[in-house]
């Protein structure tokens, strides 16, 4: 009797364990529930608050669609994000998404994932040399049109200075080629000068400061556009051209719809940004990260060669903003009203 009641007991605790283990799978999923899509997300880095939207709209979209994202941030590193790459894969990730510091160096990462079958997409920065599975980016030399064009309309002549961003980054070249597609006929006809061109280590701002100081020094502040890449250089541009009482009074392009940037367009100190709704592209990237998963079929119909293929590519068309369009950017939720038009001059009566 007492053989029977504990075979009983045992019975009855072993079926309970049996529910308790079927209840649960790997990562929390329910028995039978389908696996989640783990998206390893390598970052560059996450200095410049352009970056910081991207992430939270790409956490935010895979959120929303079931699926896991390992984040990780090199710091503006190669050998950090090289290592932090070894470690995604090393994790089992179904997906790599990487926004490459220096787009040589990264294509060993993406080859590095696809020798173990992990799909890889590049975002916003094109890998260079390898074989990625798509580009999901904006289109940059359509970008860097859009910055020369405005200053070009405003000043068809003059000494113009062309500040470039990081030499390391592909879309540095693109914004540039764009740059050159508006302004070489106007330096053919002896229009404008190109007076000093240069290229801002990192993106940095302080970069950008001392090439503007030394070409007002070496041209008697007689400069009329600075053609900067993006909002930080364009922010160090108007900082060198303040010293000298020349801020407003000399053109200055930008690009990511930055608050800072807004806000100096709406103050008369710079010229222009170029919004790219990055509320497309971060989702874009992350949906098309899961069907790569999956193994499906995306609907590609542009192609961007990076020297070793041309790369399928979703490519999203920029926005140029000046004054007279800063609402684009806040009717979009990139930016706040209060916080754009917080230090705005009173608007005349």
């Amino acid at each position: 009797m007492k053989q029977s009641y504990f075979r009983c007991i045992t019975l009855l605790v072993c079926l309970a364990i049996a529910v308790l283990l079927s209840s649960c799978g790997a990562s929390g999923q329910k028995a039978g529930g389908p696996k989640k899509i783990r998206i390893g997300f390598a970052m560059d880095a996450l200095k410049q608050e352009r970056w910081q939207k991207d992430r939270d709209l790409f956490l935010k979209r895979a959120e929303e669609l079931g699926a896991e994202v390992s984040l990780q941030t090199a710091d503006g590193s190669d050998e950090a994000q090289m290592k932090q790459v070894e470690s995604l894969l090393s994790q089992g990730i179904d997906v790599l998404v990487i926004v490459p510091h220096n787009a040589e160096v990264a294509g060993a990462m993406v080859d590095m994932a696809k020798k173990q079958n992990v799909p890889v997409i590049s975002y916003d920065r094109l890998v260079k040399n390898s074989a990625p599975d798509l580009y999901v980016s904006f289109d940059n030399e359509r970008v860097g049109e859009l910055e020369a064009k405005l200053l070009l309309d405003r000043a068809p002549t003059g000494n113009y200075v062309l500040i470039g961003g990081a030499p390391t980054d592909n879309n540095s070249l693109l914004l540039r080629k764009g740059q050159e597609n508006i302004l070489q006929p106007a330096i053919d006809r002896g229009d404008i000068k190109i007076v000093a061109n240069q290229w801002a280590k990192e993106w940095l701002a302080e970069d950008a400061l001392n090439h503007v100081e030394n070409a007002l020094t070496q041209n008697n502040n007689n400069i009329t556009a600075v053609v900067t890449s993006n909002d930080g250089t364009a922010g160090g541009a108007i900082q060198a051209l303040a010293k000298q009482g020349l801020a407003g009074k000399v053109l200055v392009s930008g690009q990511d719809a930055e608050l800072a940037a807004l806000q100096r367009i709406l103050a008369g100190t710079q010229t222009m940004t170029v919004y790219k709704p990055i509320s497309k592209l971060a989702p874009a990237a992350v949906e098309a990260a899961i069907a790569l998963a999956k193994g499906e079929k995306l609907n590609i119909t542009r192609s961007v060669n990076n020297g070793r293929i041309d790369v399928p590519s979703i490519l999203i068309e920029p926005i140029p903003i000046d004054k007279n369009n800063v609402d684009v950017v806040i009717n979009d939720g990139f930016q706040k009203r209060e916080d754009v038009y917080r230090n705005a001059p009173p608007k005349s009566p």
